[in-house]
């Protein structure tokens, strides 16, 4: 019976051992320094903002946020636009269509636009999880509390590792990419130098744009991280003192019986 578990247990070792190297072998990631990784670490709102700037400018043309309800702009622990900015900027967007082929403008209680069709990109709602495989799912738990899912980093080093190559096939053009399993991808280079003018003066060169774009999209993606993170960090304080209370009423319970035993 043990030697089953024991075979069993190298199988499964050797096979996650495998995906792991399959995984890795998709491309290069950078590791980049985010301000919300780490236990305490929280968005910087600023930064969504930017990033909210290059999805709208750059990346809205081909790829949608279906999941993201557009109010959220607002909401604590976000970009925090004031409330007004974000309906002005829901009516800019593609207005929602009705049945029987009416439109409406869109208003902040709707969601981000979808984009589909030919030529279109994959939605964006959930990208930075979907390619949460940096830090996990083969790291710790640790790792991934400490130095985050790998989302981010992945949306980063894919926006900033074109290598210059191209190829054309079957009629499609292709662009070689260090970062995108097979090294080429059909996404022409989206960001340039300068292409995005921010209103705060930022820094607007091809890395800074993508690091704004990949915090964006991994708010996105995880909107109530920093929620998460708080509650979390009550639950440890709060089962710590409890198990220090329980630990000491079984100390003081059982210490006249344990006496009693050792002068016996």
């Amino acid at each position: 019976m043990f030697r089953k578990i024991a075979i069993s247990a190298v199988s499964a070792l050797v096979l996650a051992t495998g995906a792991a190297h399959a995984a890795g072998s998709a491309g290069h990631v950078e590791d980049v320094d985010f301000s919300f990784e780490g236990p305490f670490g929280k968005y910087d709102k600023n930064q969504l903002q930017r990033g909210l700037q290059v999805y709208t400018e750059v990346c809205s043309a081909c790829h949608g946020l279906r999941y993201v309800p557009i109010r959220t702009l607002a909401d604590p622990g976000g970009p925090e636009l004031p409330a007004d900015q974000v309906r002005a900027y829901a009516a800019s967007l593609d207005e929602v269509e009705l049945p029987g082929g009416e439109t409406r403008p869109r208003e902040w209680t709707d969601k981000f636009p979808i984009r589909a069709g030919e030529g279109m990109g994959p939605d964006l709602s959930l990208m930075a999880k979907a390619r949460a495989g940096f830090h996990g799912p083969y790291g710790t738990g640790m790792s991934q509390l400490f130095n985050g899912m790998g989302g981010a980093e992945y949306i980063y080093s894919l926006l900033t590792h074109y290598n210059g190559e191209e190829k054309e096939e079957a009629g499609s053009f292709f662009y070689g990419n260090d970062t995108f399993a097979g090294g080429w991808i059909s996404m022409a280079p989206p960001l340039s130098d300068g292409q995005v003018e921010y209103a705060d003066g930022h820094d607007n060169s091809t890395h800074h744009m993508a690091e704004d774009v990949a915090a964006f999209l991994m708010w996105a993606a995880e909107p109530k991280m920093m929620d998460r993170k708080n509650t979390g960090f009550v639950a440890v304080i709060f089962l710590v003192v409890l198990s220090t209370l329980l630990y000491l009423t079984n100390k003081r319970l059982w210490a006249g019986v344990k006496g009693k035993k050792k002068h016996a």
